[in-house]
């Protein structure tokens, strides 16, 4: 019997097949690979036409050592969430997402790694770049750019990245140096590439009751970041 059921998970495997085709046409504007290690048991999220994703933190070695912990969310057709154990080695190739959330009309921008690519490790060999990240997007506000006590320069970047079906990401970076001191110069709309890595860091929220809470913010640290111009663009 062709039931309803059916019906939808074949249109569903048909809009994917499609969208593969499209970003195919497309040059790419969001690309992310992390190599880590699960850091925790993945958690149901949500479920579409009987696809269900899952969402777990990756731990990725940064340079001095310490480590990010980068939320991932994948499809159980990519890999079974019984596969998806503490401390196992993967490879992840993905897009990095924002989603839209209200909580306790606390509006919250929720970051996280769409995985489009997994792949089970047998170990973590030595990566010259375990955790990397590609953009091109417009700058949603004008980049913050201020001066720490120590006398660092920093710059905060909103970044809108572009994805199918007239959505887009919402993406928070920070640049260093003279990147920092470059991007005064930039303004609202104009479009720019972006390199870097994905960061994780924890802070303290102070609230309005006097609570204090540990809360994660995610961001990209640039490595470096160009101008596109608009002869640039196919």
């Amino acid at each position: 019997m062709y039931s309803i059921l059916k019906y939808y998970r074949e249109l569903l495997d048909n809009i994917r097949v499609l969208e593969e085709k499209m970003v195919g046409n497309l040059p790419e504007n969001n690309s992310v690979i992390l190599i880590g290690k699960v850091n925790d048991t993945p958690i149901f999220s949500h479920e579409v036409f009987g696809e269900g994703f899952y969402t777990f933190n990756l731990s990725v070695l940064r340079l001095s050592d310490t480590y990010d912990v980068i939320p991932i969310l994948i499809s159980d057709r990519l890999l079974e969430p019984s596969k998806i154990q503490f401390g196992v080695p993967l490879k992840i190739e993905g897009q990095f997402r924002s989603y839209n959330s209200k909580e306790s009309n606390d509006h919250k921008l929720l970051l996280s790694v769409f995985a489009r690519e997994v792949e089970v490790l047998e170990t973590i060999e030595d990566s010259r770049n375990p955790n990397s990240i590609e953009l091109n997007g417009f700058i949603c506000k004008k980049p913050v750019f201020r001066t720490t006590p120590s006398g660092r320069e920093i710059s905060d970047i909103l970044l809108a990245v572009n994805r199918s079906y007239n959505k887009s990401d919402y993406l928070p970076c920070i640049s260093w140096g003279r990147n920092a001191r470059y991007t005064q110069s930039l303004k609202v709309g104009d479009n720019i590439k972006v390199w870097g890595r994905i960061q994780s860091r924890t802070y303290q929220k102070h609230l309005e009751n006097g609570e204090v809470q540990n809360r994660v913010a995610y961001e990209i640290s640039v490595a470096k970041l160009a101008l596109v111009e608009s002869e640039d663009i196919h």
